[in-house]
């Protein structure tokens, strides 16, 4: 994998957390812009609040998400930059839910401009549901290898959904 441009971290993160995320962009590519912003969005979402421990080790760590073979590739770094890990990822078990949210990501954004608040709302608890299966799948994939707790799983997969998006 390539340097990692705009690599962002939080300096007074410590223990089992990620202090910084970046994108490959050999393997991933870069988006339009859009697509670049929902991206930065995501990565300052888990900065801001996570828990990203592996067994057996301390953190904190950096990551870098690419992509090999059609797999998503967790490449993580300690502090101190040193390789801890690279755990490579099938995408296949997200692409159905990744096509359903997207899909009902745009009926929201649709709804938003002509719908009820009760029709909103509705879609909008359907969106979650979907957000809580995938960032439920996230963790059973990265058991034994990496833990989250449910929150960071929910980022994780927004920033996943991110690398899809078409915007």
């Amino acid at each position: 994998m390539s340097e990692d441009k705009g690599v962002e971290t939080r300096e007074d993160a410590g223990g089992d957390r990620l202090i910084g995320v970046a994108l490959d962009d050999d393997s991933i590519g870069r988006g339009n812009p859009d697509q670049e912003h929902e991206r930065a969005i995501a990565i300052f979402d888990i900065l801001e609040s996570n828990r990203f421990a592996i067994p057996g080790r301390t953190g904190p760590y950096a990551l870098t998400l690419g992509l090999v073979e059609n797999k998503l590739s967790f490449a993580i770094k300690s502090e101190a930059g040193e390789p801890v890990m690279t755990h490579l990822l099938s995408l296949t078990p997200f692409r159905r839910v990744i096509r359903d949210y997207e899909m009902i990501c745009e009926s929201y954004y649709n709804a938003i401009r002509t719908a009820s608040p009760t029709q909103i709302e509705a879609i909008d608890m359907g969106r979650r549901g979907l957000h809580n299966e995938a960032s439920e799948t996230l963790k059973q994939r990265l058991d034994g290898k990496v833990d989250l707790d449910h929150d960071t799983a929910r980022r994780l997969f927004t920033l996943i959904f991110a690398l899809h998006w078409k915007g």
